[in-house]
């Protein structure tokens, strides 16, 4: 395994892009049990590269490379794709892992390479006197715990005193990423929260959600990943419970988690820091400059589905981090480290939202020496099983900084000082 991984790693290397271009290594997973969750956002990040490319002649004149390393959503694999791809004019990694982003964050501080982890990753790397090189805007996992429990909240006139609250969860780095912040939000505010552990890939939970039906949880709040997410669903639909009760992390809100359960998803609620649906006007240029002439990434098969258009945002991000960094540094051929400065320095208002073809389709993302993270805001989509797409039901709300924030500096603090770190800023 390791000599065919070697090969092809090698064979990525022999192909790869010349050192002139922007290179922006895709650390994709289209195999593996999580292969249909991601190759679906390797096929955002790809094509809205290829659109500016095609469309715009690339960022500053320099034509962008999006060369594709096979990680599995395997953490030792995704090593060896950063290990093989780094040296290669690499500017930013994105892998859409957690696992993967833990065993990064050391390697990418002393290699001196941005690592861009949207919703995902090592929470308390929104703390940038901390972590130089690792930037999570537009929110992190727990963003994404508060905006849930602030939701119900509103659903419940603001007290959740009583309320008993479930949370289901992938047993990994990953899935026990908001169980620290769901603990303190439940002092809070008064409910109750029991903990059920799923382990990888997922498939077997029926004891969990057999515990759910006699416990009687108000609500289930979900930190799912690929097929986890449609056997929690349908689960939840064979004991009968009630979907507009059941609300996922934004990692299980893709089509992929609720088409398999059909009508008995009807209803199903999950995060979302991205807007949903087609109905923006640079898919009008997606169809123009990369699905039409045939340079869509699998042929556009998946084009604005939920995790396709997660994929683009991501790449939206990092080409508007460019962007910025060439400005600052005075060139278009931009090093890593400049690049860096340009995710610092990043500025991504409404309006330059709307000139980007995405009007209303995440939230302003400014980031800072000491705020990697951007607002955290998020809102909430519902699955509509008759139309067979989601629909936004809330706006971008802003979680509960009096409760993280004291949990980011706890966090931060405790890794700046376990790796020697001497915080800056």
């Amino acid at each position: 395994m390791k000599l065919k991984l070697a090969t092809a790693l090698t064979a990525l290397l022999v192909a790869g892009p010349a050192m002139a271009d922007l290179v922006v290594p895709n650390l994709s997973y289209r195999t593996g049990p999580y292969g249909a969750n991601g190759t679906q956002y390797a096929d955002g990040f790809n094509d809205y590269f290829t659109l500016l490319n095609e469309r715009d002649g690339g960022i500053g004149g320099e034509k962008i490379q999006t060369p594709e390393c096979e990680t599995a959503y395997n953490t030792e694999k995704g090593v060896e794709c950063y290990e093989a791809t780094k040296g290669n004019g690499a500017l930013v990694y994105n892998p859409l892992s957690t696992g993967i982003t833990y065993q990064l964050i050391p390697k990418v501080s002393a290699d001196k390479i941005p690592l861009y982890t949207p919703g995902y990753g090592r929470t308390s790397a929104k703390n940038g006197k901390v972590f130089e090189w690792v930037f999570n805007a537009p929110a992190n996992y727990w963003d994404g715990a508060s905006v849930a429990i602030k939701y119900l909240l509103d659903q419940n006139g603001g007290d959740l005193k009583g309320k008993k609250i479930a949370l289901v969860y992938h047993n990994s780095a990953y899935g026990k990423e908001p169980i620290r912040t769901l603990q303190e939000l439940s002092k809070k505010h008064g409910f109750t929260l029991s903990e059920l552990p799923i382990d990888p890939p997922g498939q077997e939970q029926k004891s969990q959600w057999l515990q759910i039906r006699r416990d009687k949880p108000d609500y289930v709040v979900m930190w799912g990943w690929g097929v986890m997410n449609q056997t929690a669903i349908q689960e939840a639909a064979n004991i009968r419970f009630p979907m507009e009760n059941f609300i996922g992390i934004w990692w299980a809100g893709s089509e992929v988690d609720v088409m398999p359960v059909g009508d008995a998803a009807n209803g199903y609620k999950s995060l979302t820091f991205n807007g949903v649906g087609t109905d923006y006007p640079v898919y009008d240029d997606m169809k123009k400059f990369v699905i039409e002439p045939g340079k869509a990434s699998q042929g556009g098969q998946f084009v604005g589905s939920a995790l396709y258009s997660r994929g683009m945002y991501a790449a939206v991000v990092i080409a508007e981090a460019i962007k910025k960094a060439q400005e600052l540094a005075g060139s278009s051929a931009i090093t890593a480290p400049q690049l860096r400065d340009g995710f610092e320095a990043l500025d991504i208002t409404p309006e330059r939202l709307t000139e980007i073809g995405l009007p209303d389709f995440g939230p302003e993302i400014k980031m800072s020496c000491d705020n990697h993270g951007g607002s955290g805001m998020a809102r909430l989509q519902q699955w509509d099983a008759g139309a067979k797409k989601w629909s936004l039901i809330t706006e971008f709300t802003e979680p509960d900084q009096d409760v993280l924030n004291p949990l980011i500096a706890e966090d931060s603090e405790a890794y700046a000082k376990e790796a020697g770190i001497t915080p800056r800023c």
